[in-house]
């Protein structure tokens, strides 16, 4: 945990917020802290800055707080992403957070087994608490915006054109396509398939509404260790 942060439910006051939850048990047992401490805070939504201390014991932590910095600057992308497996998708959502992708369209695919979507992980919750944890990691307050999409087709024929117009639309999909870009300096629409990668029929599919698909060479990679490859490639 590289930032506290703070939701609205904390605030006492305006510069007043207590905490009662596992930031508390984390304050004790991997900060060490002492009353008087000076951590770095950020508002969930708004702007960072430090926190002192007031009171610290086994039951709550009271924190005077300052803020005077801006979150950290977002990815200009959208996030295509193949629902991935349960425990994936946990370590999926806090990598996203932590990147500064800003929009994740979570959707199905003919790869992609029923299951998962039965997975606990989907619930609004449980997706806040994996995206907190990547924020606390990366420092930045904003949460990003999730969407969940369980029908491929209409999704791609009919919302994903709108949604990547004005960006340079790309696949990630082996094959014997062009190199996936460096350095891009323009807005990004990125799909990104299940472990088994897209079938032909939905890489036509995303091709039709405008993305063209790229390779980052011969090794396959597992879902998670391409999203982070392909977002620090392209930025």
């Amino acid at each position: 945990m590289n930032l506290l942060l703070l939701d609205d439910a904390d605030f006492v006051s305006a510069d007043r917020a207590v905490l009662h939850d596992r930031r508390l048990k984390h304050l004790h047992e991997v900060h060490r802290a002492e009353n008087g401490d000076t951590l770095r805070v950020g508002r969930l939504g708004g702007w960072m800055g430090e926190g002192r201390l007031l009171k610290l014991d086994a039951s709550e932590a009271t924190l005077e707080v300052r803020f005077d910095q801006p979150p950290p600057a977002k990815l200009p992308i959208t996030l295509l992403l193949a629902l991935p497996r349960p425990k994936m998708l946990r370590r999926v959502l806090q990598t996203i957070a932590a990147m500064g992708v800003p929009k994740l369209v979570l959707l199905n695919s003919y790869r992609v087994e029923k299951s998962f979507w039965q997975t606990p992980f989907l619930d609004p919750a449980a997706i806040r608490e994996n995206l907190v944890l990547g924020l606390e990691q990366a420092r930045d307050t904003v949460l990003p915006e999730i969407i969940v999409e369980k029908r491929f087709k209409p999704f791609v024929e009919d919302r994903l054109p709108a949604l990547a117009a004005g960006s340079l639309g790309l696949v990630g999909h082996p094959g014997p396509w062009p190199a996936c870009p460096r350095a891009v300096e323009k807005p990004v629409t990125l799909a990104i398939g299940p472990e088994g990668g897209w079938i032909p029929y939905e890489v036509d599919k995303l091709r039709e509404a405008g993305l063209h698909p790229v390779q980052l060479g011969e090794r396959i990679l597992r879902v998670e260790t391409a999203v982070s490859a392909l977002l620090a490639r392209l930025f």
